[in-house]
């Protein structure tokens, strides 16, 4: 909602400039006001994650991390967004964020969640001390064409020289070199599915910050 509220602040401001005229004063008063709506969203984001359960994938493996994501799309093709979780076995937060795309594809959001979330953690990881190379990380995701390619489609495309079986090019060919370049950077990256929209909290709660993003948008 945060764009939204900016928007018509905006808006506000202009028609009471035109209105009673410009001044510092009036200026330095909508700046405050922007300031506050623009940190509000941070807080919530806090609190909210904050309440997520234990990540139950890593229960057993303490020196691992979870890394959760979820991305859709509207029209496929269409305006889409992704959404990732980083959880420490403790349940700390590490990183999230969600972004959003006028015009995309369902597949492309699904594989660019992971990456990015791996992406942060390469800076994440060594400001608390740790090593990514020392590091393992599990990516929980309810795409089975995520994880479907991770673990067998990719190591026969590279076999081929970045060819399908048809001798043509993968779909998403740079999106899937990308995250087999950066697994490299781990100790261990290992992938695994979860059906989605069956009460996986962290799964559901990526999906809901995908889709209000996507929401948010559509409003303006």
């Amino acid at each position: 909602m945060k764009k939204k509220h900016l928007k018509s602040l905006s808006l506000i401001e202009r028609w009471v400039s035109k209105e009673i005229g410009e001044s510092e004063v009036l200026k330095q008063s909508f700046q405050n006001i922007k300031n506050a709506l623009d940190a509000l969203p941070e807080e919530l984001k806090k609190e909210e994650s904050s309440s997520l359960p234990l990540p139950a994938e890593i229960s057993s493996e303490p020196l691992t991390i979870a890394l959760y994501s979820d991305g859709g799309c509207r029209g496929n093709p269409g305006p889409g967004a992704f959404a990732y979780l980083v959880q420490e076995h403790n349940g700390e937060v590490l990183a999230e964020g969600v972004e959003y795309e006028a015009y995309t594809t369902n597949n492309k959001m699904e594989l660019t969640g992971p990456l990015k979330g791996l992406n942060e953690l390469l800076d994440v990881l060594p400001a608390k001390g740790k090593d990514p190379l020392l590091t393992k990380i599990k990516i929980i995701t309810d795409s089975k064409y995520v994880v479907d390619g991770m673990k067998s489609w990719v190591a026969g495309w590279k076999a081929r020289g970045w060819k399908k079986a048809d001798n043509k090019a993968p779909e998403n060919l740079e999106l899937w070199q990308a995250l087999d370049a950066i697994r490299g950077k781990f100790m261990e990256v290992e992938w695994m599915w979860v059906r989605g929209h069956d009460g996986h909290p962290q799964n559901e709660y990526c999906d809901r910050k995908a889709n209000e993003v996507m929401d948010d948008r559509s409003s303006l």
